[in-house]
């Protein structure tokens, strides 16, 4: 969500960090702004909308050092008196990432001694707490300090004075941050694309950690505050990875980095002879064995995964699987197993839902914990025992799509190690599954080559203001998949149903306005798709059909085939994802809409 970029340096900060909110403006915003230390005032600089608008607005401003921050509405609306950084008397900045939930009680404290609100924001109480402390002859670190002891809820800060032109600090708690460490200068941001164009070497900060740092050097506090030491790695992220290149949109260029991410992330089984619980973390053999039953916590994509993931470990595995929404389970009453093995699963690794969730789960008993994430320093990968890092390389389009089916083959191979160790895979079965995986990626750069058709089809939507989508067993989560993915970027409503409950309600929506997409695999279910389908076109309702060569499933009036280069078995829902994507990107092209930054949403959602 919220994106924070801050830089002291020997140079005018201005510029670098335009272009780190620009390389945030995936994550969702509805105001950017910054503020700069300048002749021992502060220079603050906001605007609603891009971050274009702010650039153009930055033109004179100048410092060498600064905070600067991209907004996602959670108290005001959007509005350039909400927008960060907020001032305390013209004296102490500040930069929120987060929410801070006893805003109120200190916003009535804080008004009862005199200062002045000029927002409607919770990140406001942080900044007049701050100067209550800094005006009693604190230090900048002392003062922010003692405030974060105060505060009730997530943060990621940054915090400057005007009479300190040389000093920042910064927190992170539930909400990520972590430096960057240059030549004579360092640097703050949300996320490490932020900081490619100037360094890339970075500190992944803990949770509680507050840092001061200078020109010259930094120093971090743990959450106890003592002094801590974090280490300074390299990232793996290139410059180039983060740019468009021949591409029209992200989300574009993401769909069609598909075939290289899965072979990324099955690197390391496809050029094995065999499976091994190690890949999974050095304990994963010794928990697999101790395990009965798995629970999967995600939101949004990540929870369709995850529902795919239960077919394919009942059936293969047999092992019982139960799939929660992550925002939903700690607030419900649940009976807890010592021996569950409990899955997360987030791009970002930095979902605040899935965050609380998994503690919840430690909470409640939970001491087996495996993380499947795109991110390898992230919370997420910090709080559990074992992970899998899916190597999707950067995701920028807010709609996910090459996280999902990296995250789809993390997931068969999790099931694959555990029906292993169970005993239900003979040698002859896994090397015929691993076959299938080396070919996955190969299989998907086929399904892309039917990019021109699916563009073709697309205009049949332009003036759609419904959609259904169906999809039986395996694959009834790609049809949810597939739904979200239209209604976010096209902003087309639609709604995904097992075909088999069609009948149970649904149907009565369907009429020659209502496109009605079908998932249709070859595969056991399909003969009862093909009776749903027919009760689709009896109603006059219009198809669209995704179906394998050999489903002899064929086209008519009303029925659009779109044919599908094999069928994948298992591997299936991974191929069928991919179309569907391409159509909800075509179909928003045919609309209009922001492809990469839809509105409303967030890429990543770090607040409840």
């Amino acid at each position: 969500m919220c994106g924070i970029v801050g830089a002291v340096a020997q140079r005018n900060v201005v510029p670098i960090l335009l272009e780190g909110l620009q390389r945030l403006e995936y994550r969702g915003y509805d105001s950017a702004g910054l503020v700069v230390v300048h002749d021992a005032k502060l220079e603050r600089v906001r605007s609603t909308g891009r971050v274009a608008e702010l650039t153009v607005k930055s033109t004179t401003t100048h410092g060498l050092i600064g905070i600067a921050h991209t907004r996602w509405a959670t108290h005001g609306v959007p509005s350039e008196r909400n927008a960060h950084p907020h001032l305390s008397k013209d004296h102490i900045a500040v930069v929120h990432n987060g929410i801070i939930e006893n805003y109120e009680e200190l916003r009535t404290r804080l008004t009862a001694e005199g200062y002045e609100f000029t927002s409607d924001t919770d990140t406001e109480v942080i900044a007049h707490l701050i100067h209550s402390h800094y005006a009693r002859g604190n230090s900048l670190l002392t003062a922010t300090q003692a405030s974060l002891a105060e505060l009730v809820g997530a943060y990621a800060i940054g915090v400057i004075a005007s009479d300190n032109p040389d000093q920042m600090v910064c927190a992170r708690r539930g909400s990520p941050l972590l430096l960057g460490v240059g030549n004579k200068e360092h640097f703050v941001a949300s996320d490490v694309s932020a900081l490619l164009p100037v360094t890339r070497k970075v500190v992944y900060l803990e949770e509680g950690d507050v840092v001061e740092l200078g020109r010259l050097d930094y120093r971090i506090f743990d959450a106890a505050g003592k002094l801590a030491k974090r280490a300074v790695v390299i990232s793996e992220l290139s410059n180039e990875s983060v740019q468009l290149g021949e591409y029209s949109h992200y989300m574009q260029k993401e769909i069609h980095e598909q075939p290289q991410a899965l072979a990324d992330t099955l690197e390391s089984v496809c050029n094995s002879q065999s499976l091994v619980p190690g890949i999974f973390g050095a304990q994963a053999a010794a928990t697999f064995a101790d395990i009965n039953g798995i629970l999967i916590l995600a939101c949004g994509t990540s929870h369709h995964a995850g529902l795919v993931a239960r077919f394919w470990l009942e059936e293969i595995a047999g092992i019982p699987c139960n799939v929660e929404i992550a925002s939903e389970y700690r607030y419900r009453t649940s009976v807890p197993n010592p021996k569950t093995l409990v899955v997360v699963i987030s791009q970002s690794g930095e979902t605040a839902d899935t965050q609380a969730a998994l503690n919840h789960a430690k909470g409640l008993g939970h001491i087996h914990t495996l993380a499947i994430c795109n991110v390898p320093e992230s919370a997420l990968v910090r709080l559990c025992k074992l992970r899998l890092l899916t190597r999707a390389g950067p995701e920028i389009g807010v709609a996910s799509t090459k996280a999902f089916t990296t995250q789809l083959a993390a997931l068969f191979l999790l099931t694959l190690v555990l029906a292993k160790q169970r005993g239900r895979l003979t040698a002859q079965q896994e090397q015929q599954h691993l076959h299938e995986l080396r070919h996955l990626p190969s299989a998907v750069q086929k399904v892309l080559e039917l990019e021109p058709q699916i563009a073709k089809l697309s205009k049949k939507f332009a003036k759609k203001h419904h959609a259904l989508f169906l999809g039986r067993g395996l694959h009834y989560p790609i049809a949810l998949e597939g739904a979200l993915k239209l209604k976010e970027i096209s902003y087309i409503h639609a709604e995904a149903y097992p075909a088999g409950e069609l009948k149970h309600g649904p149907l009565a929506l369907v009429d020659k306005d209502m496109p009605v997409i079908s998932v249709a695999p070859n595969d056991a279910l399909l003969e009862k798709l093909k009776s749903n389908l027919q009760e689709v076109r009896a109603r006059g309702g219009e198809l669209y059909v995704f179906a394998d060569a050999d489903t002899h499933i064929h086209a008519a009036d009303g029925i659009h085939i779109m044919q599908m280069p094999e069928h994948a078995g298992y591997l299936s829902p991974i191929l069928h994802t991919i179309p569907l994507q391409l159509l909800a990107y075509y179909v928003a092209l045919q609309k209009g809409t922001d492809v990469d930054k839809p509105r409303n949403l967030a890429k990543s959602v770090t607040v409840e």
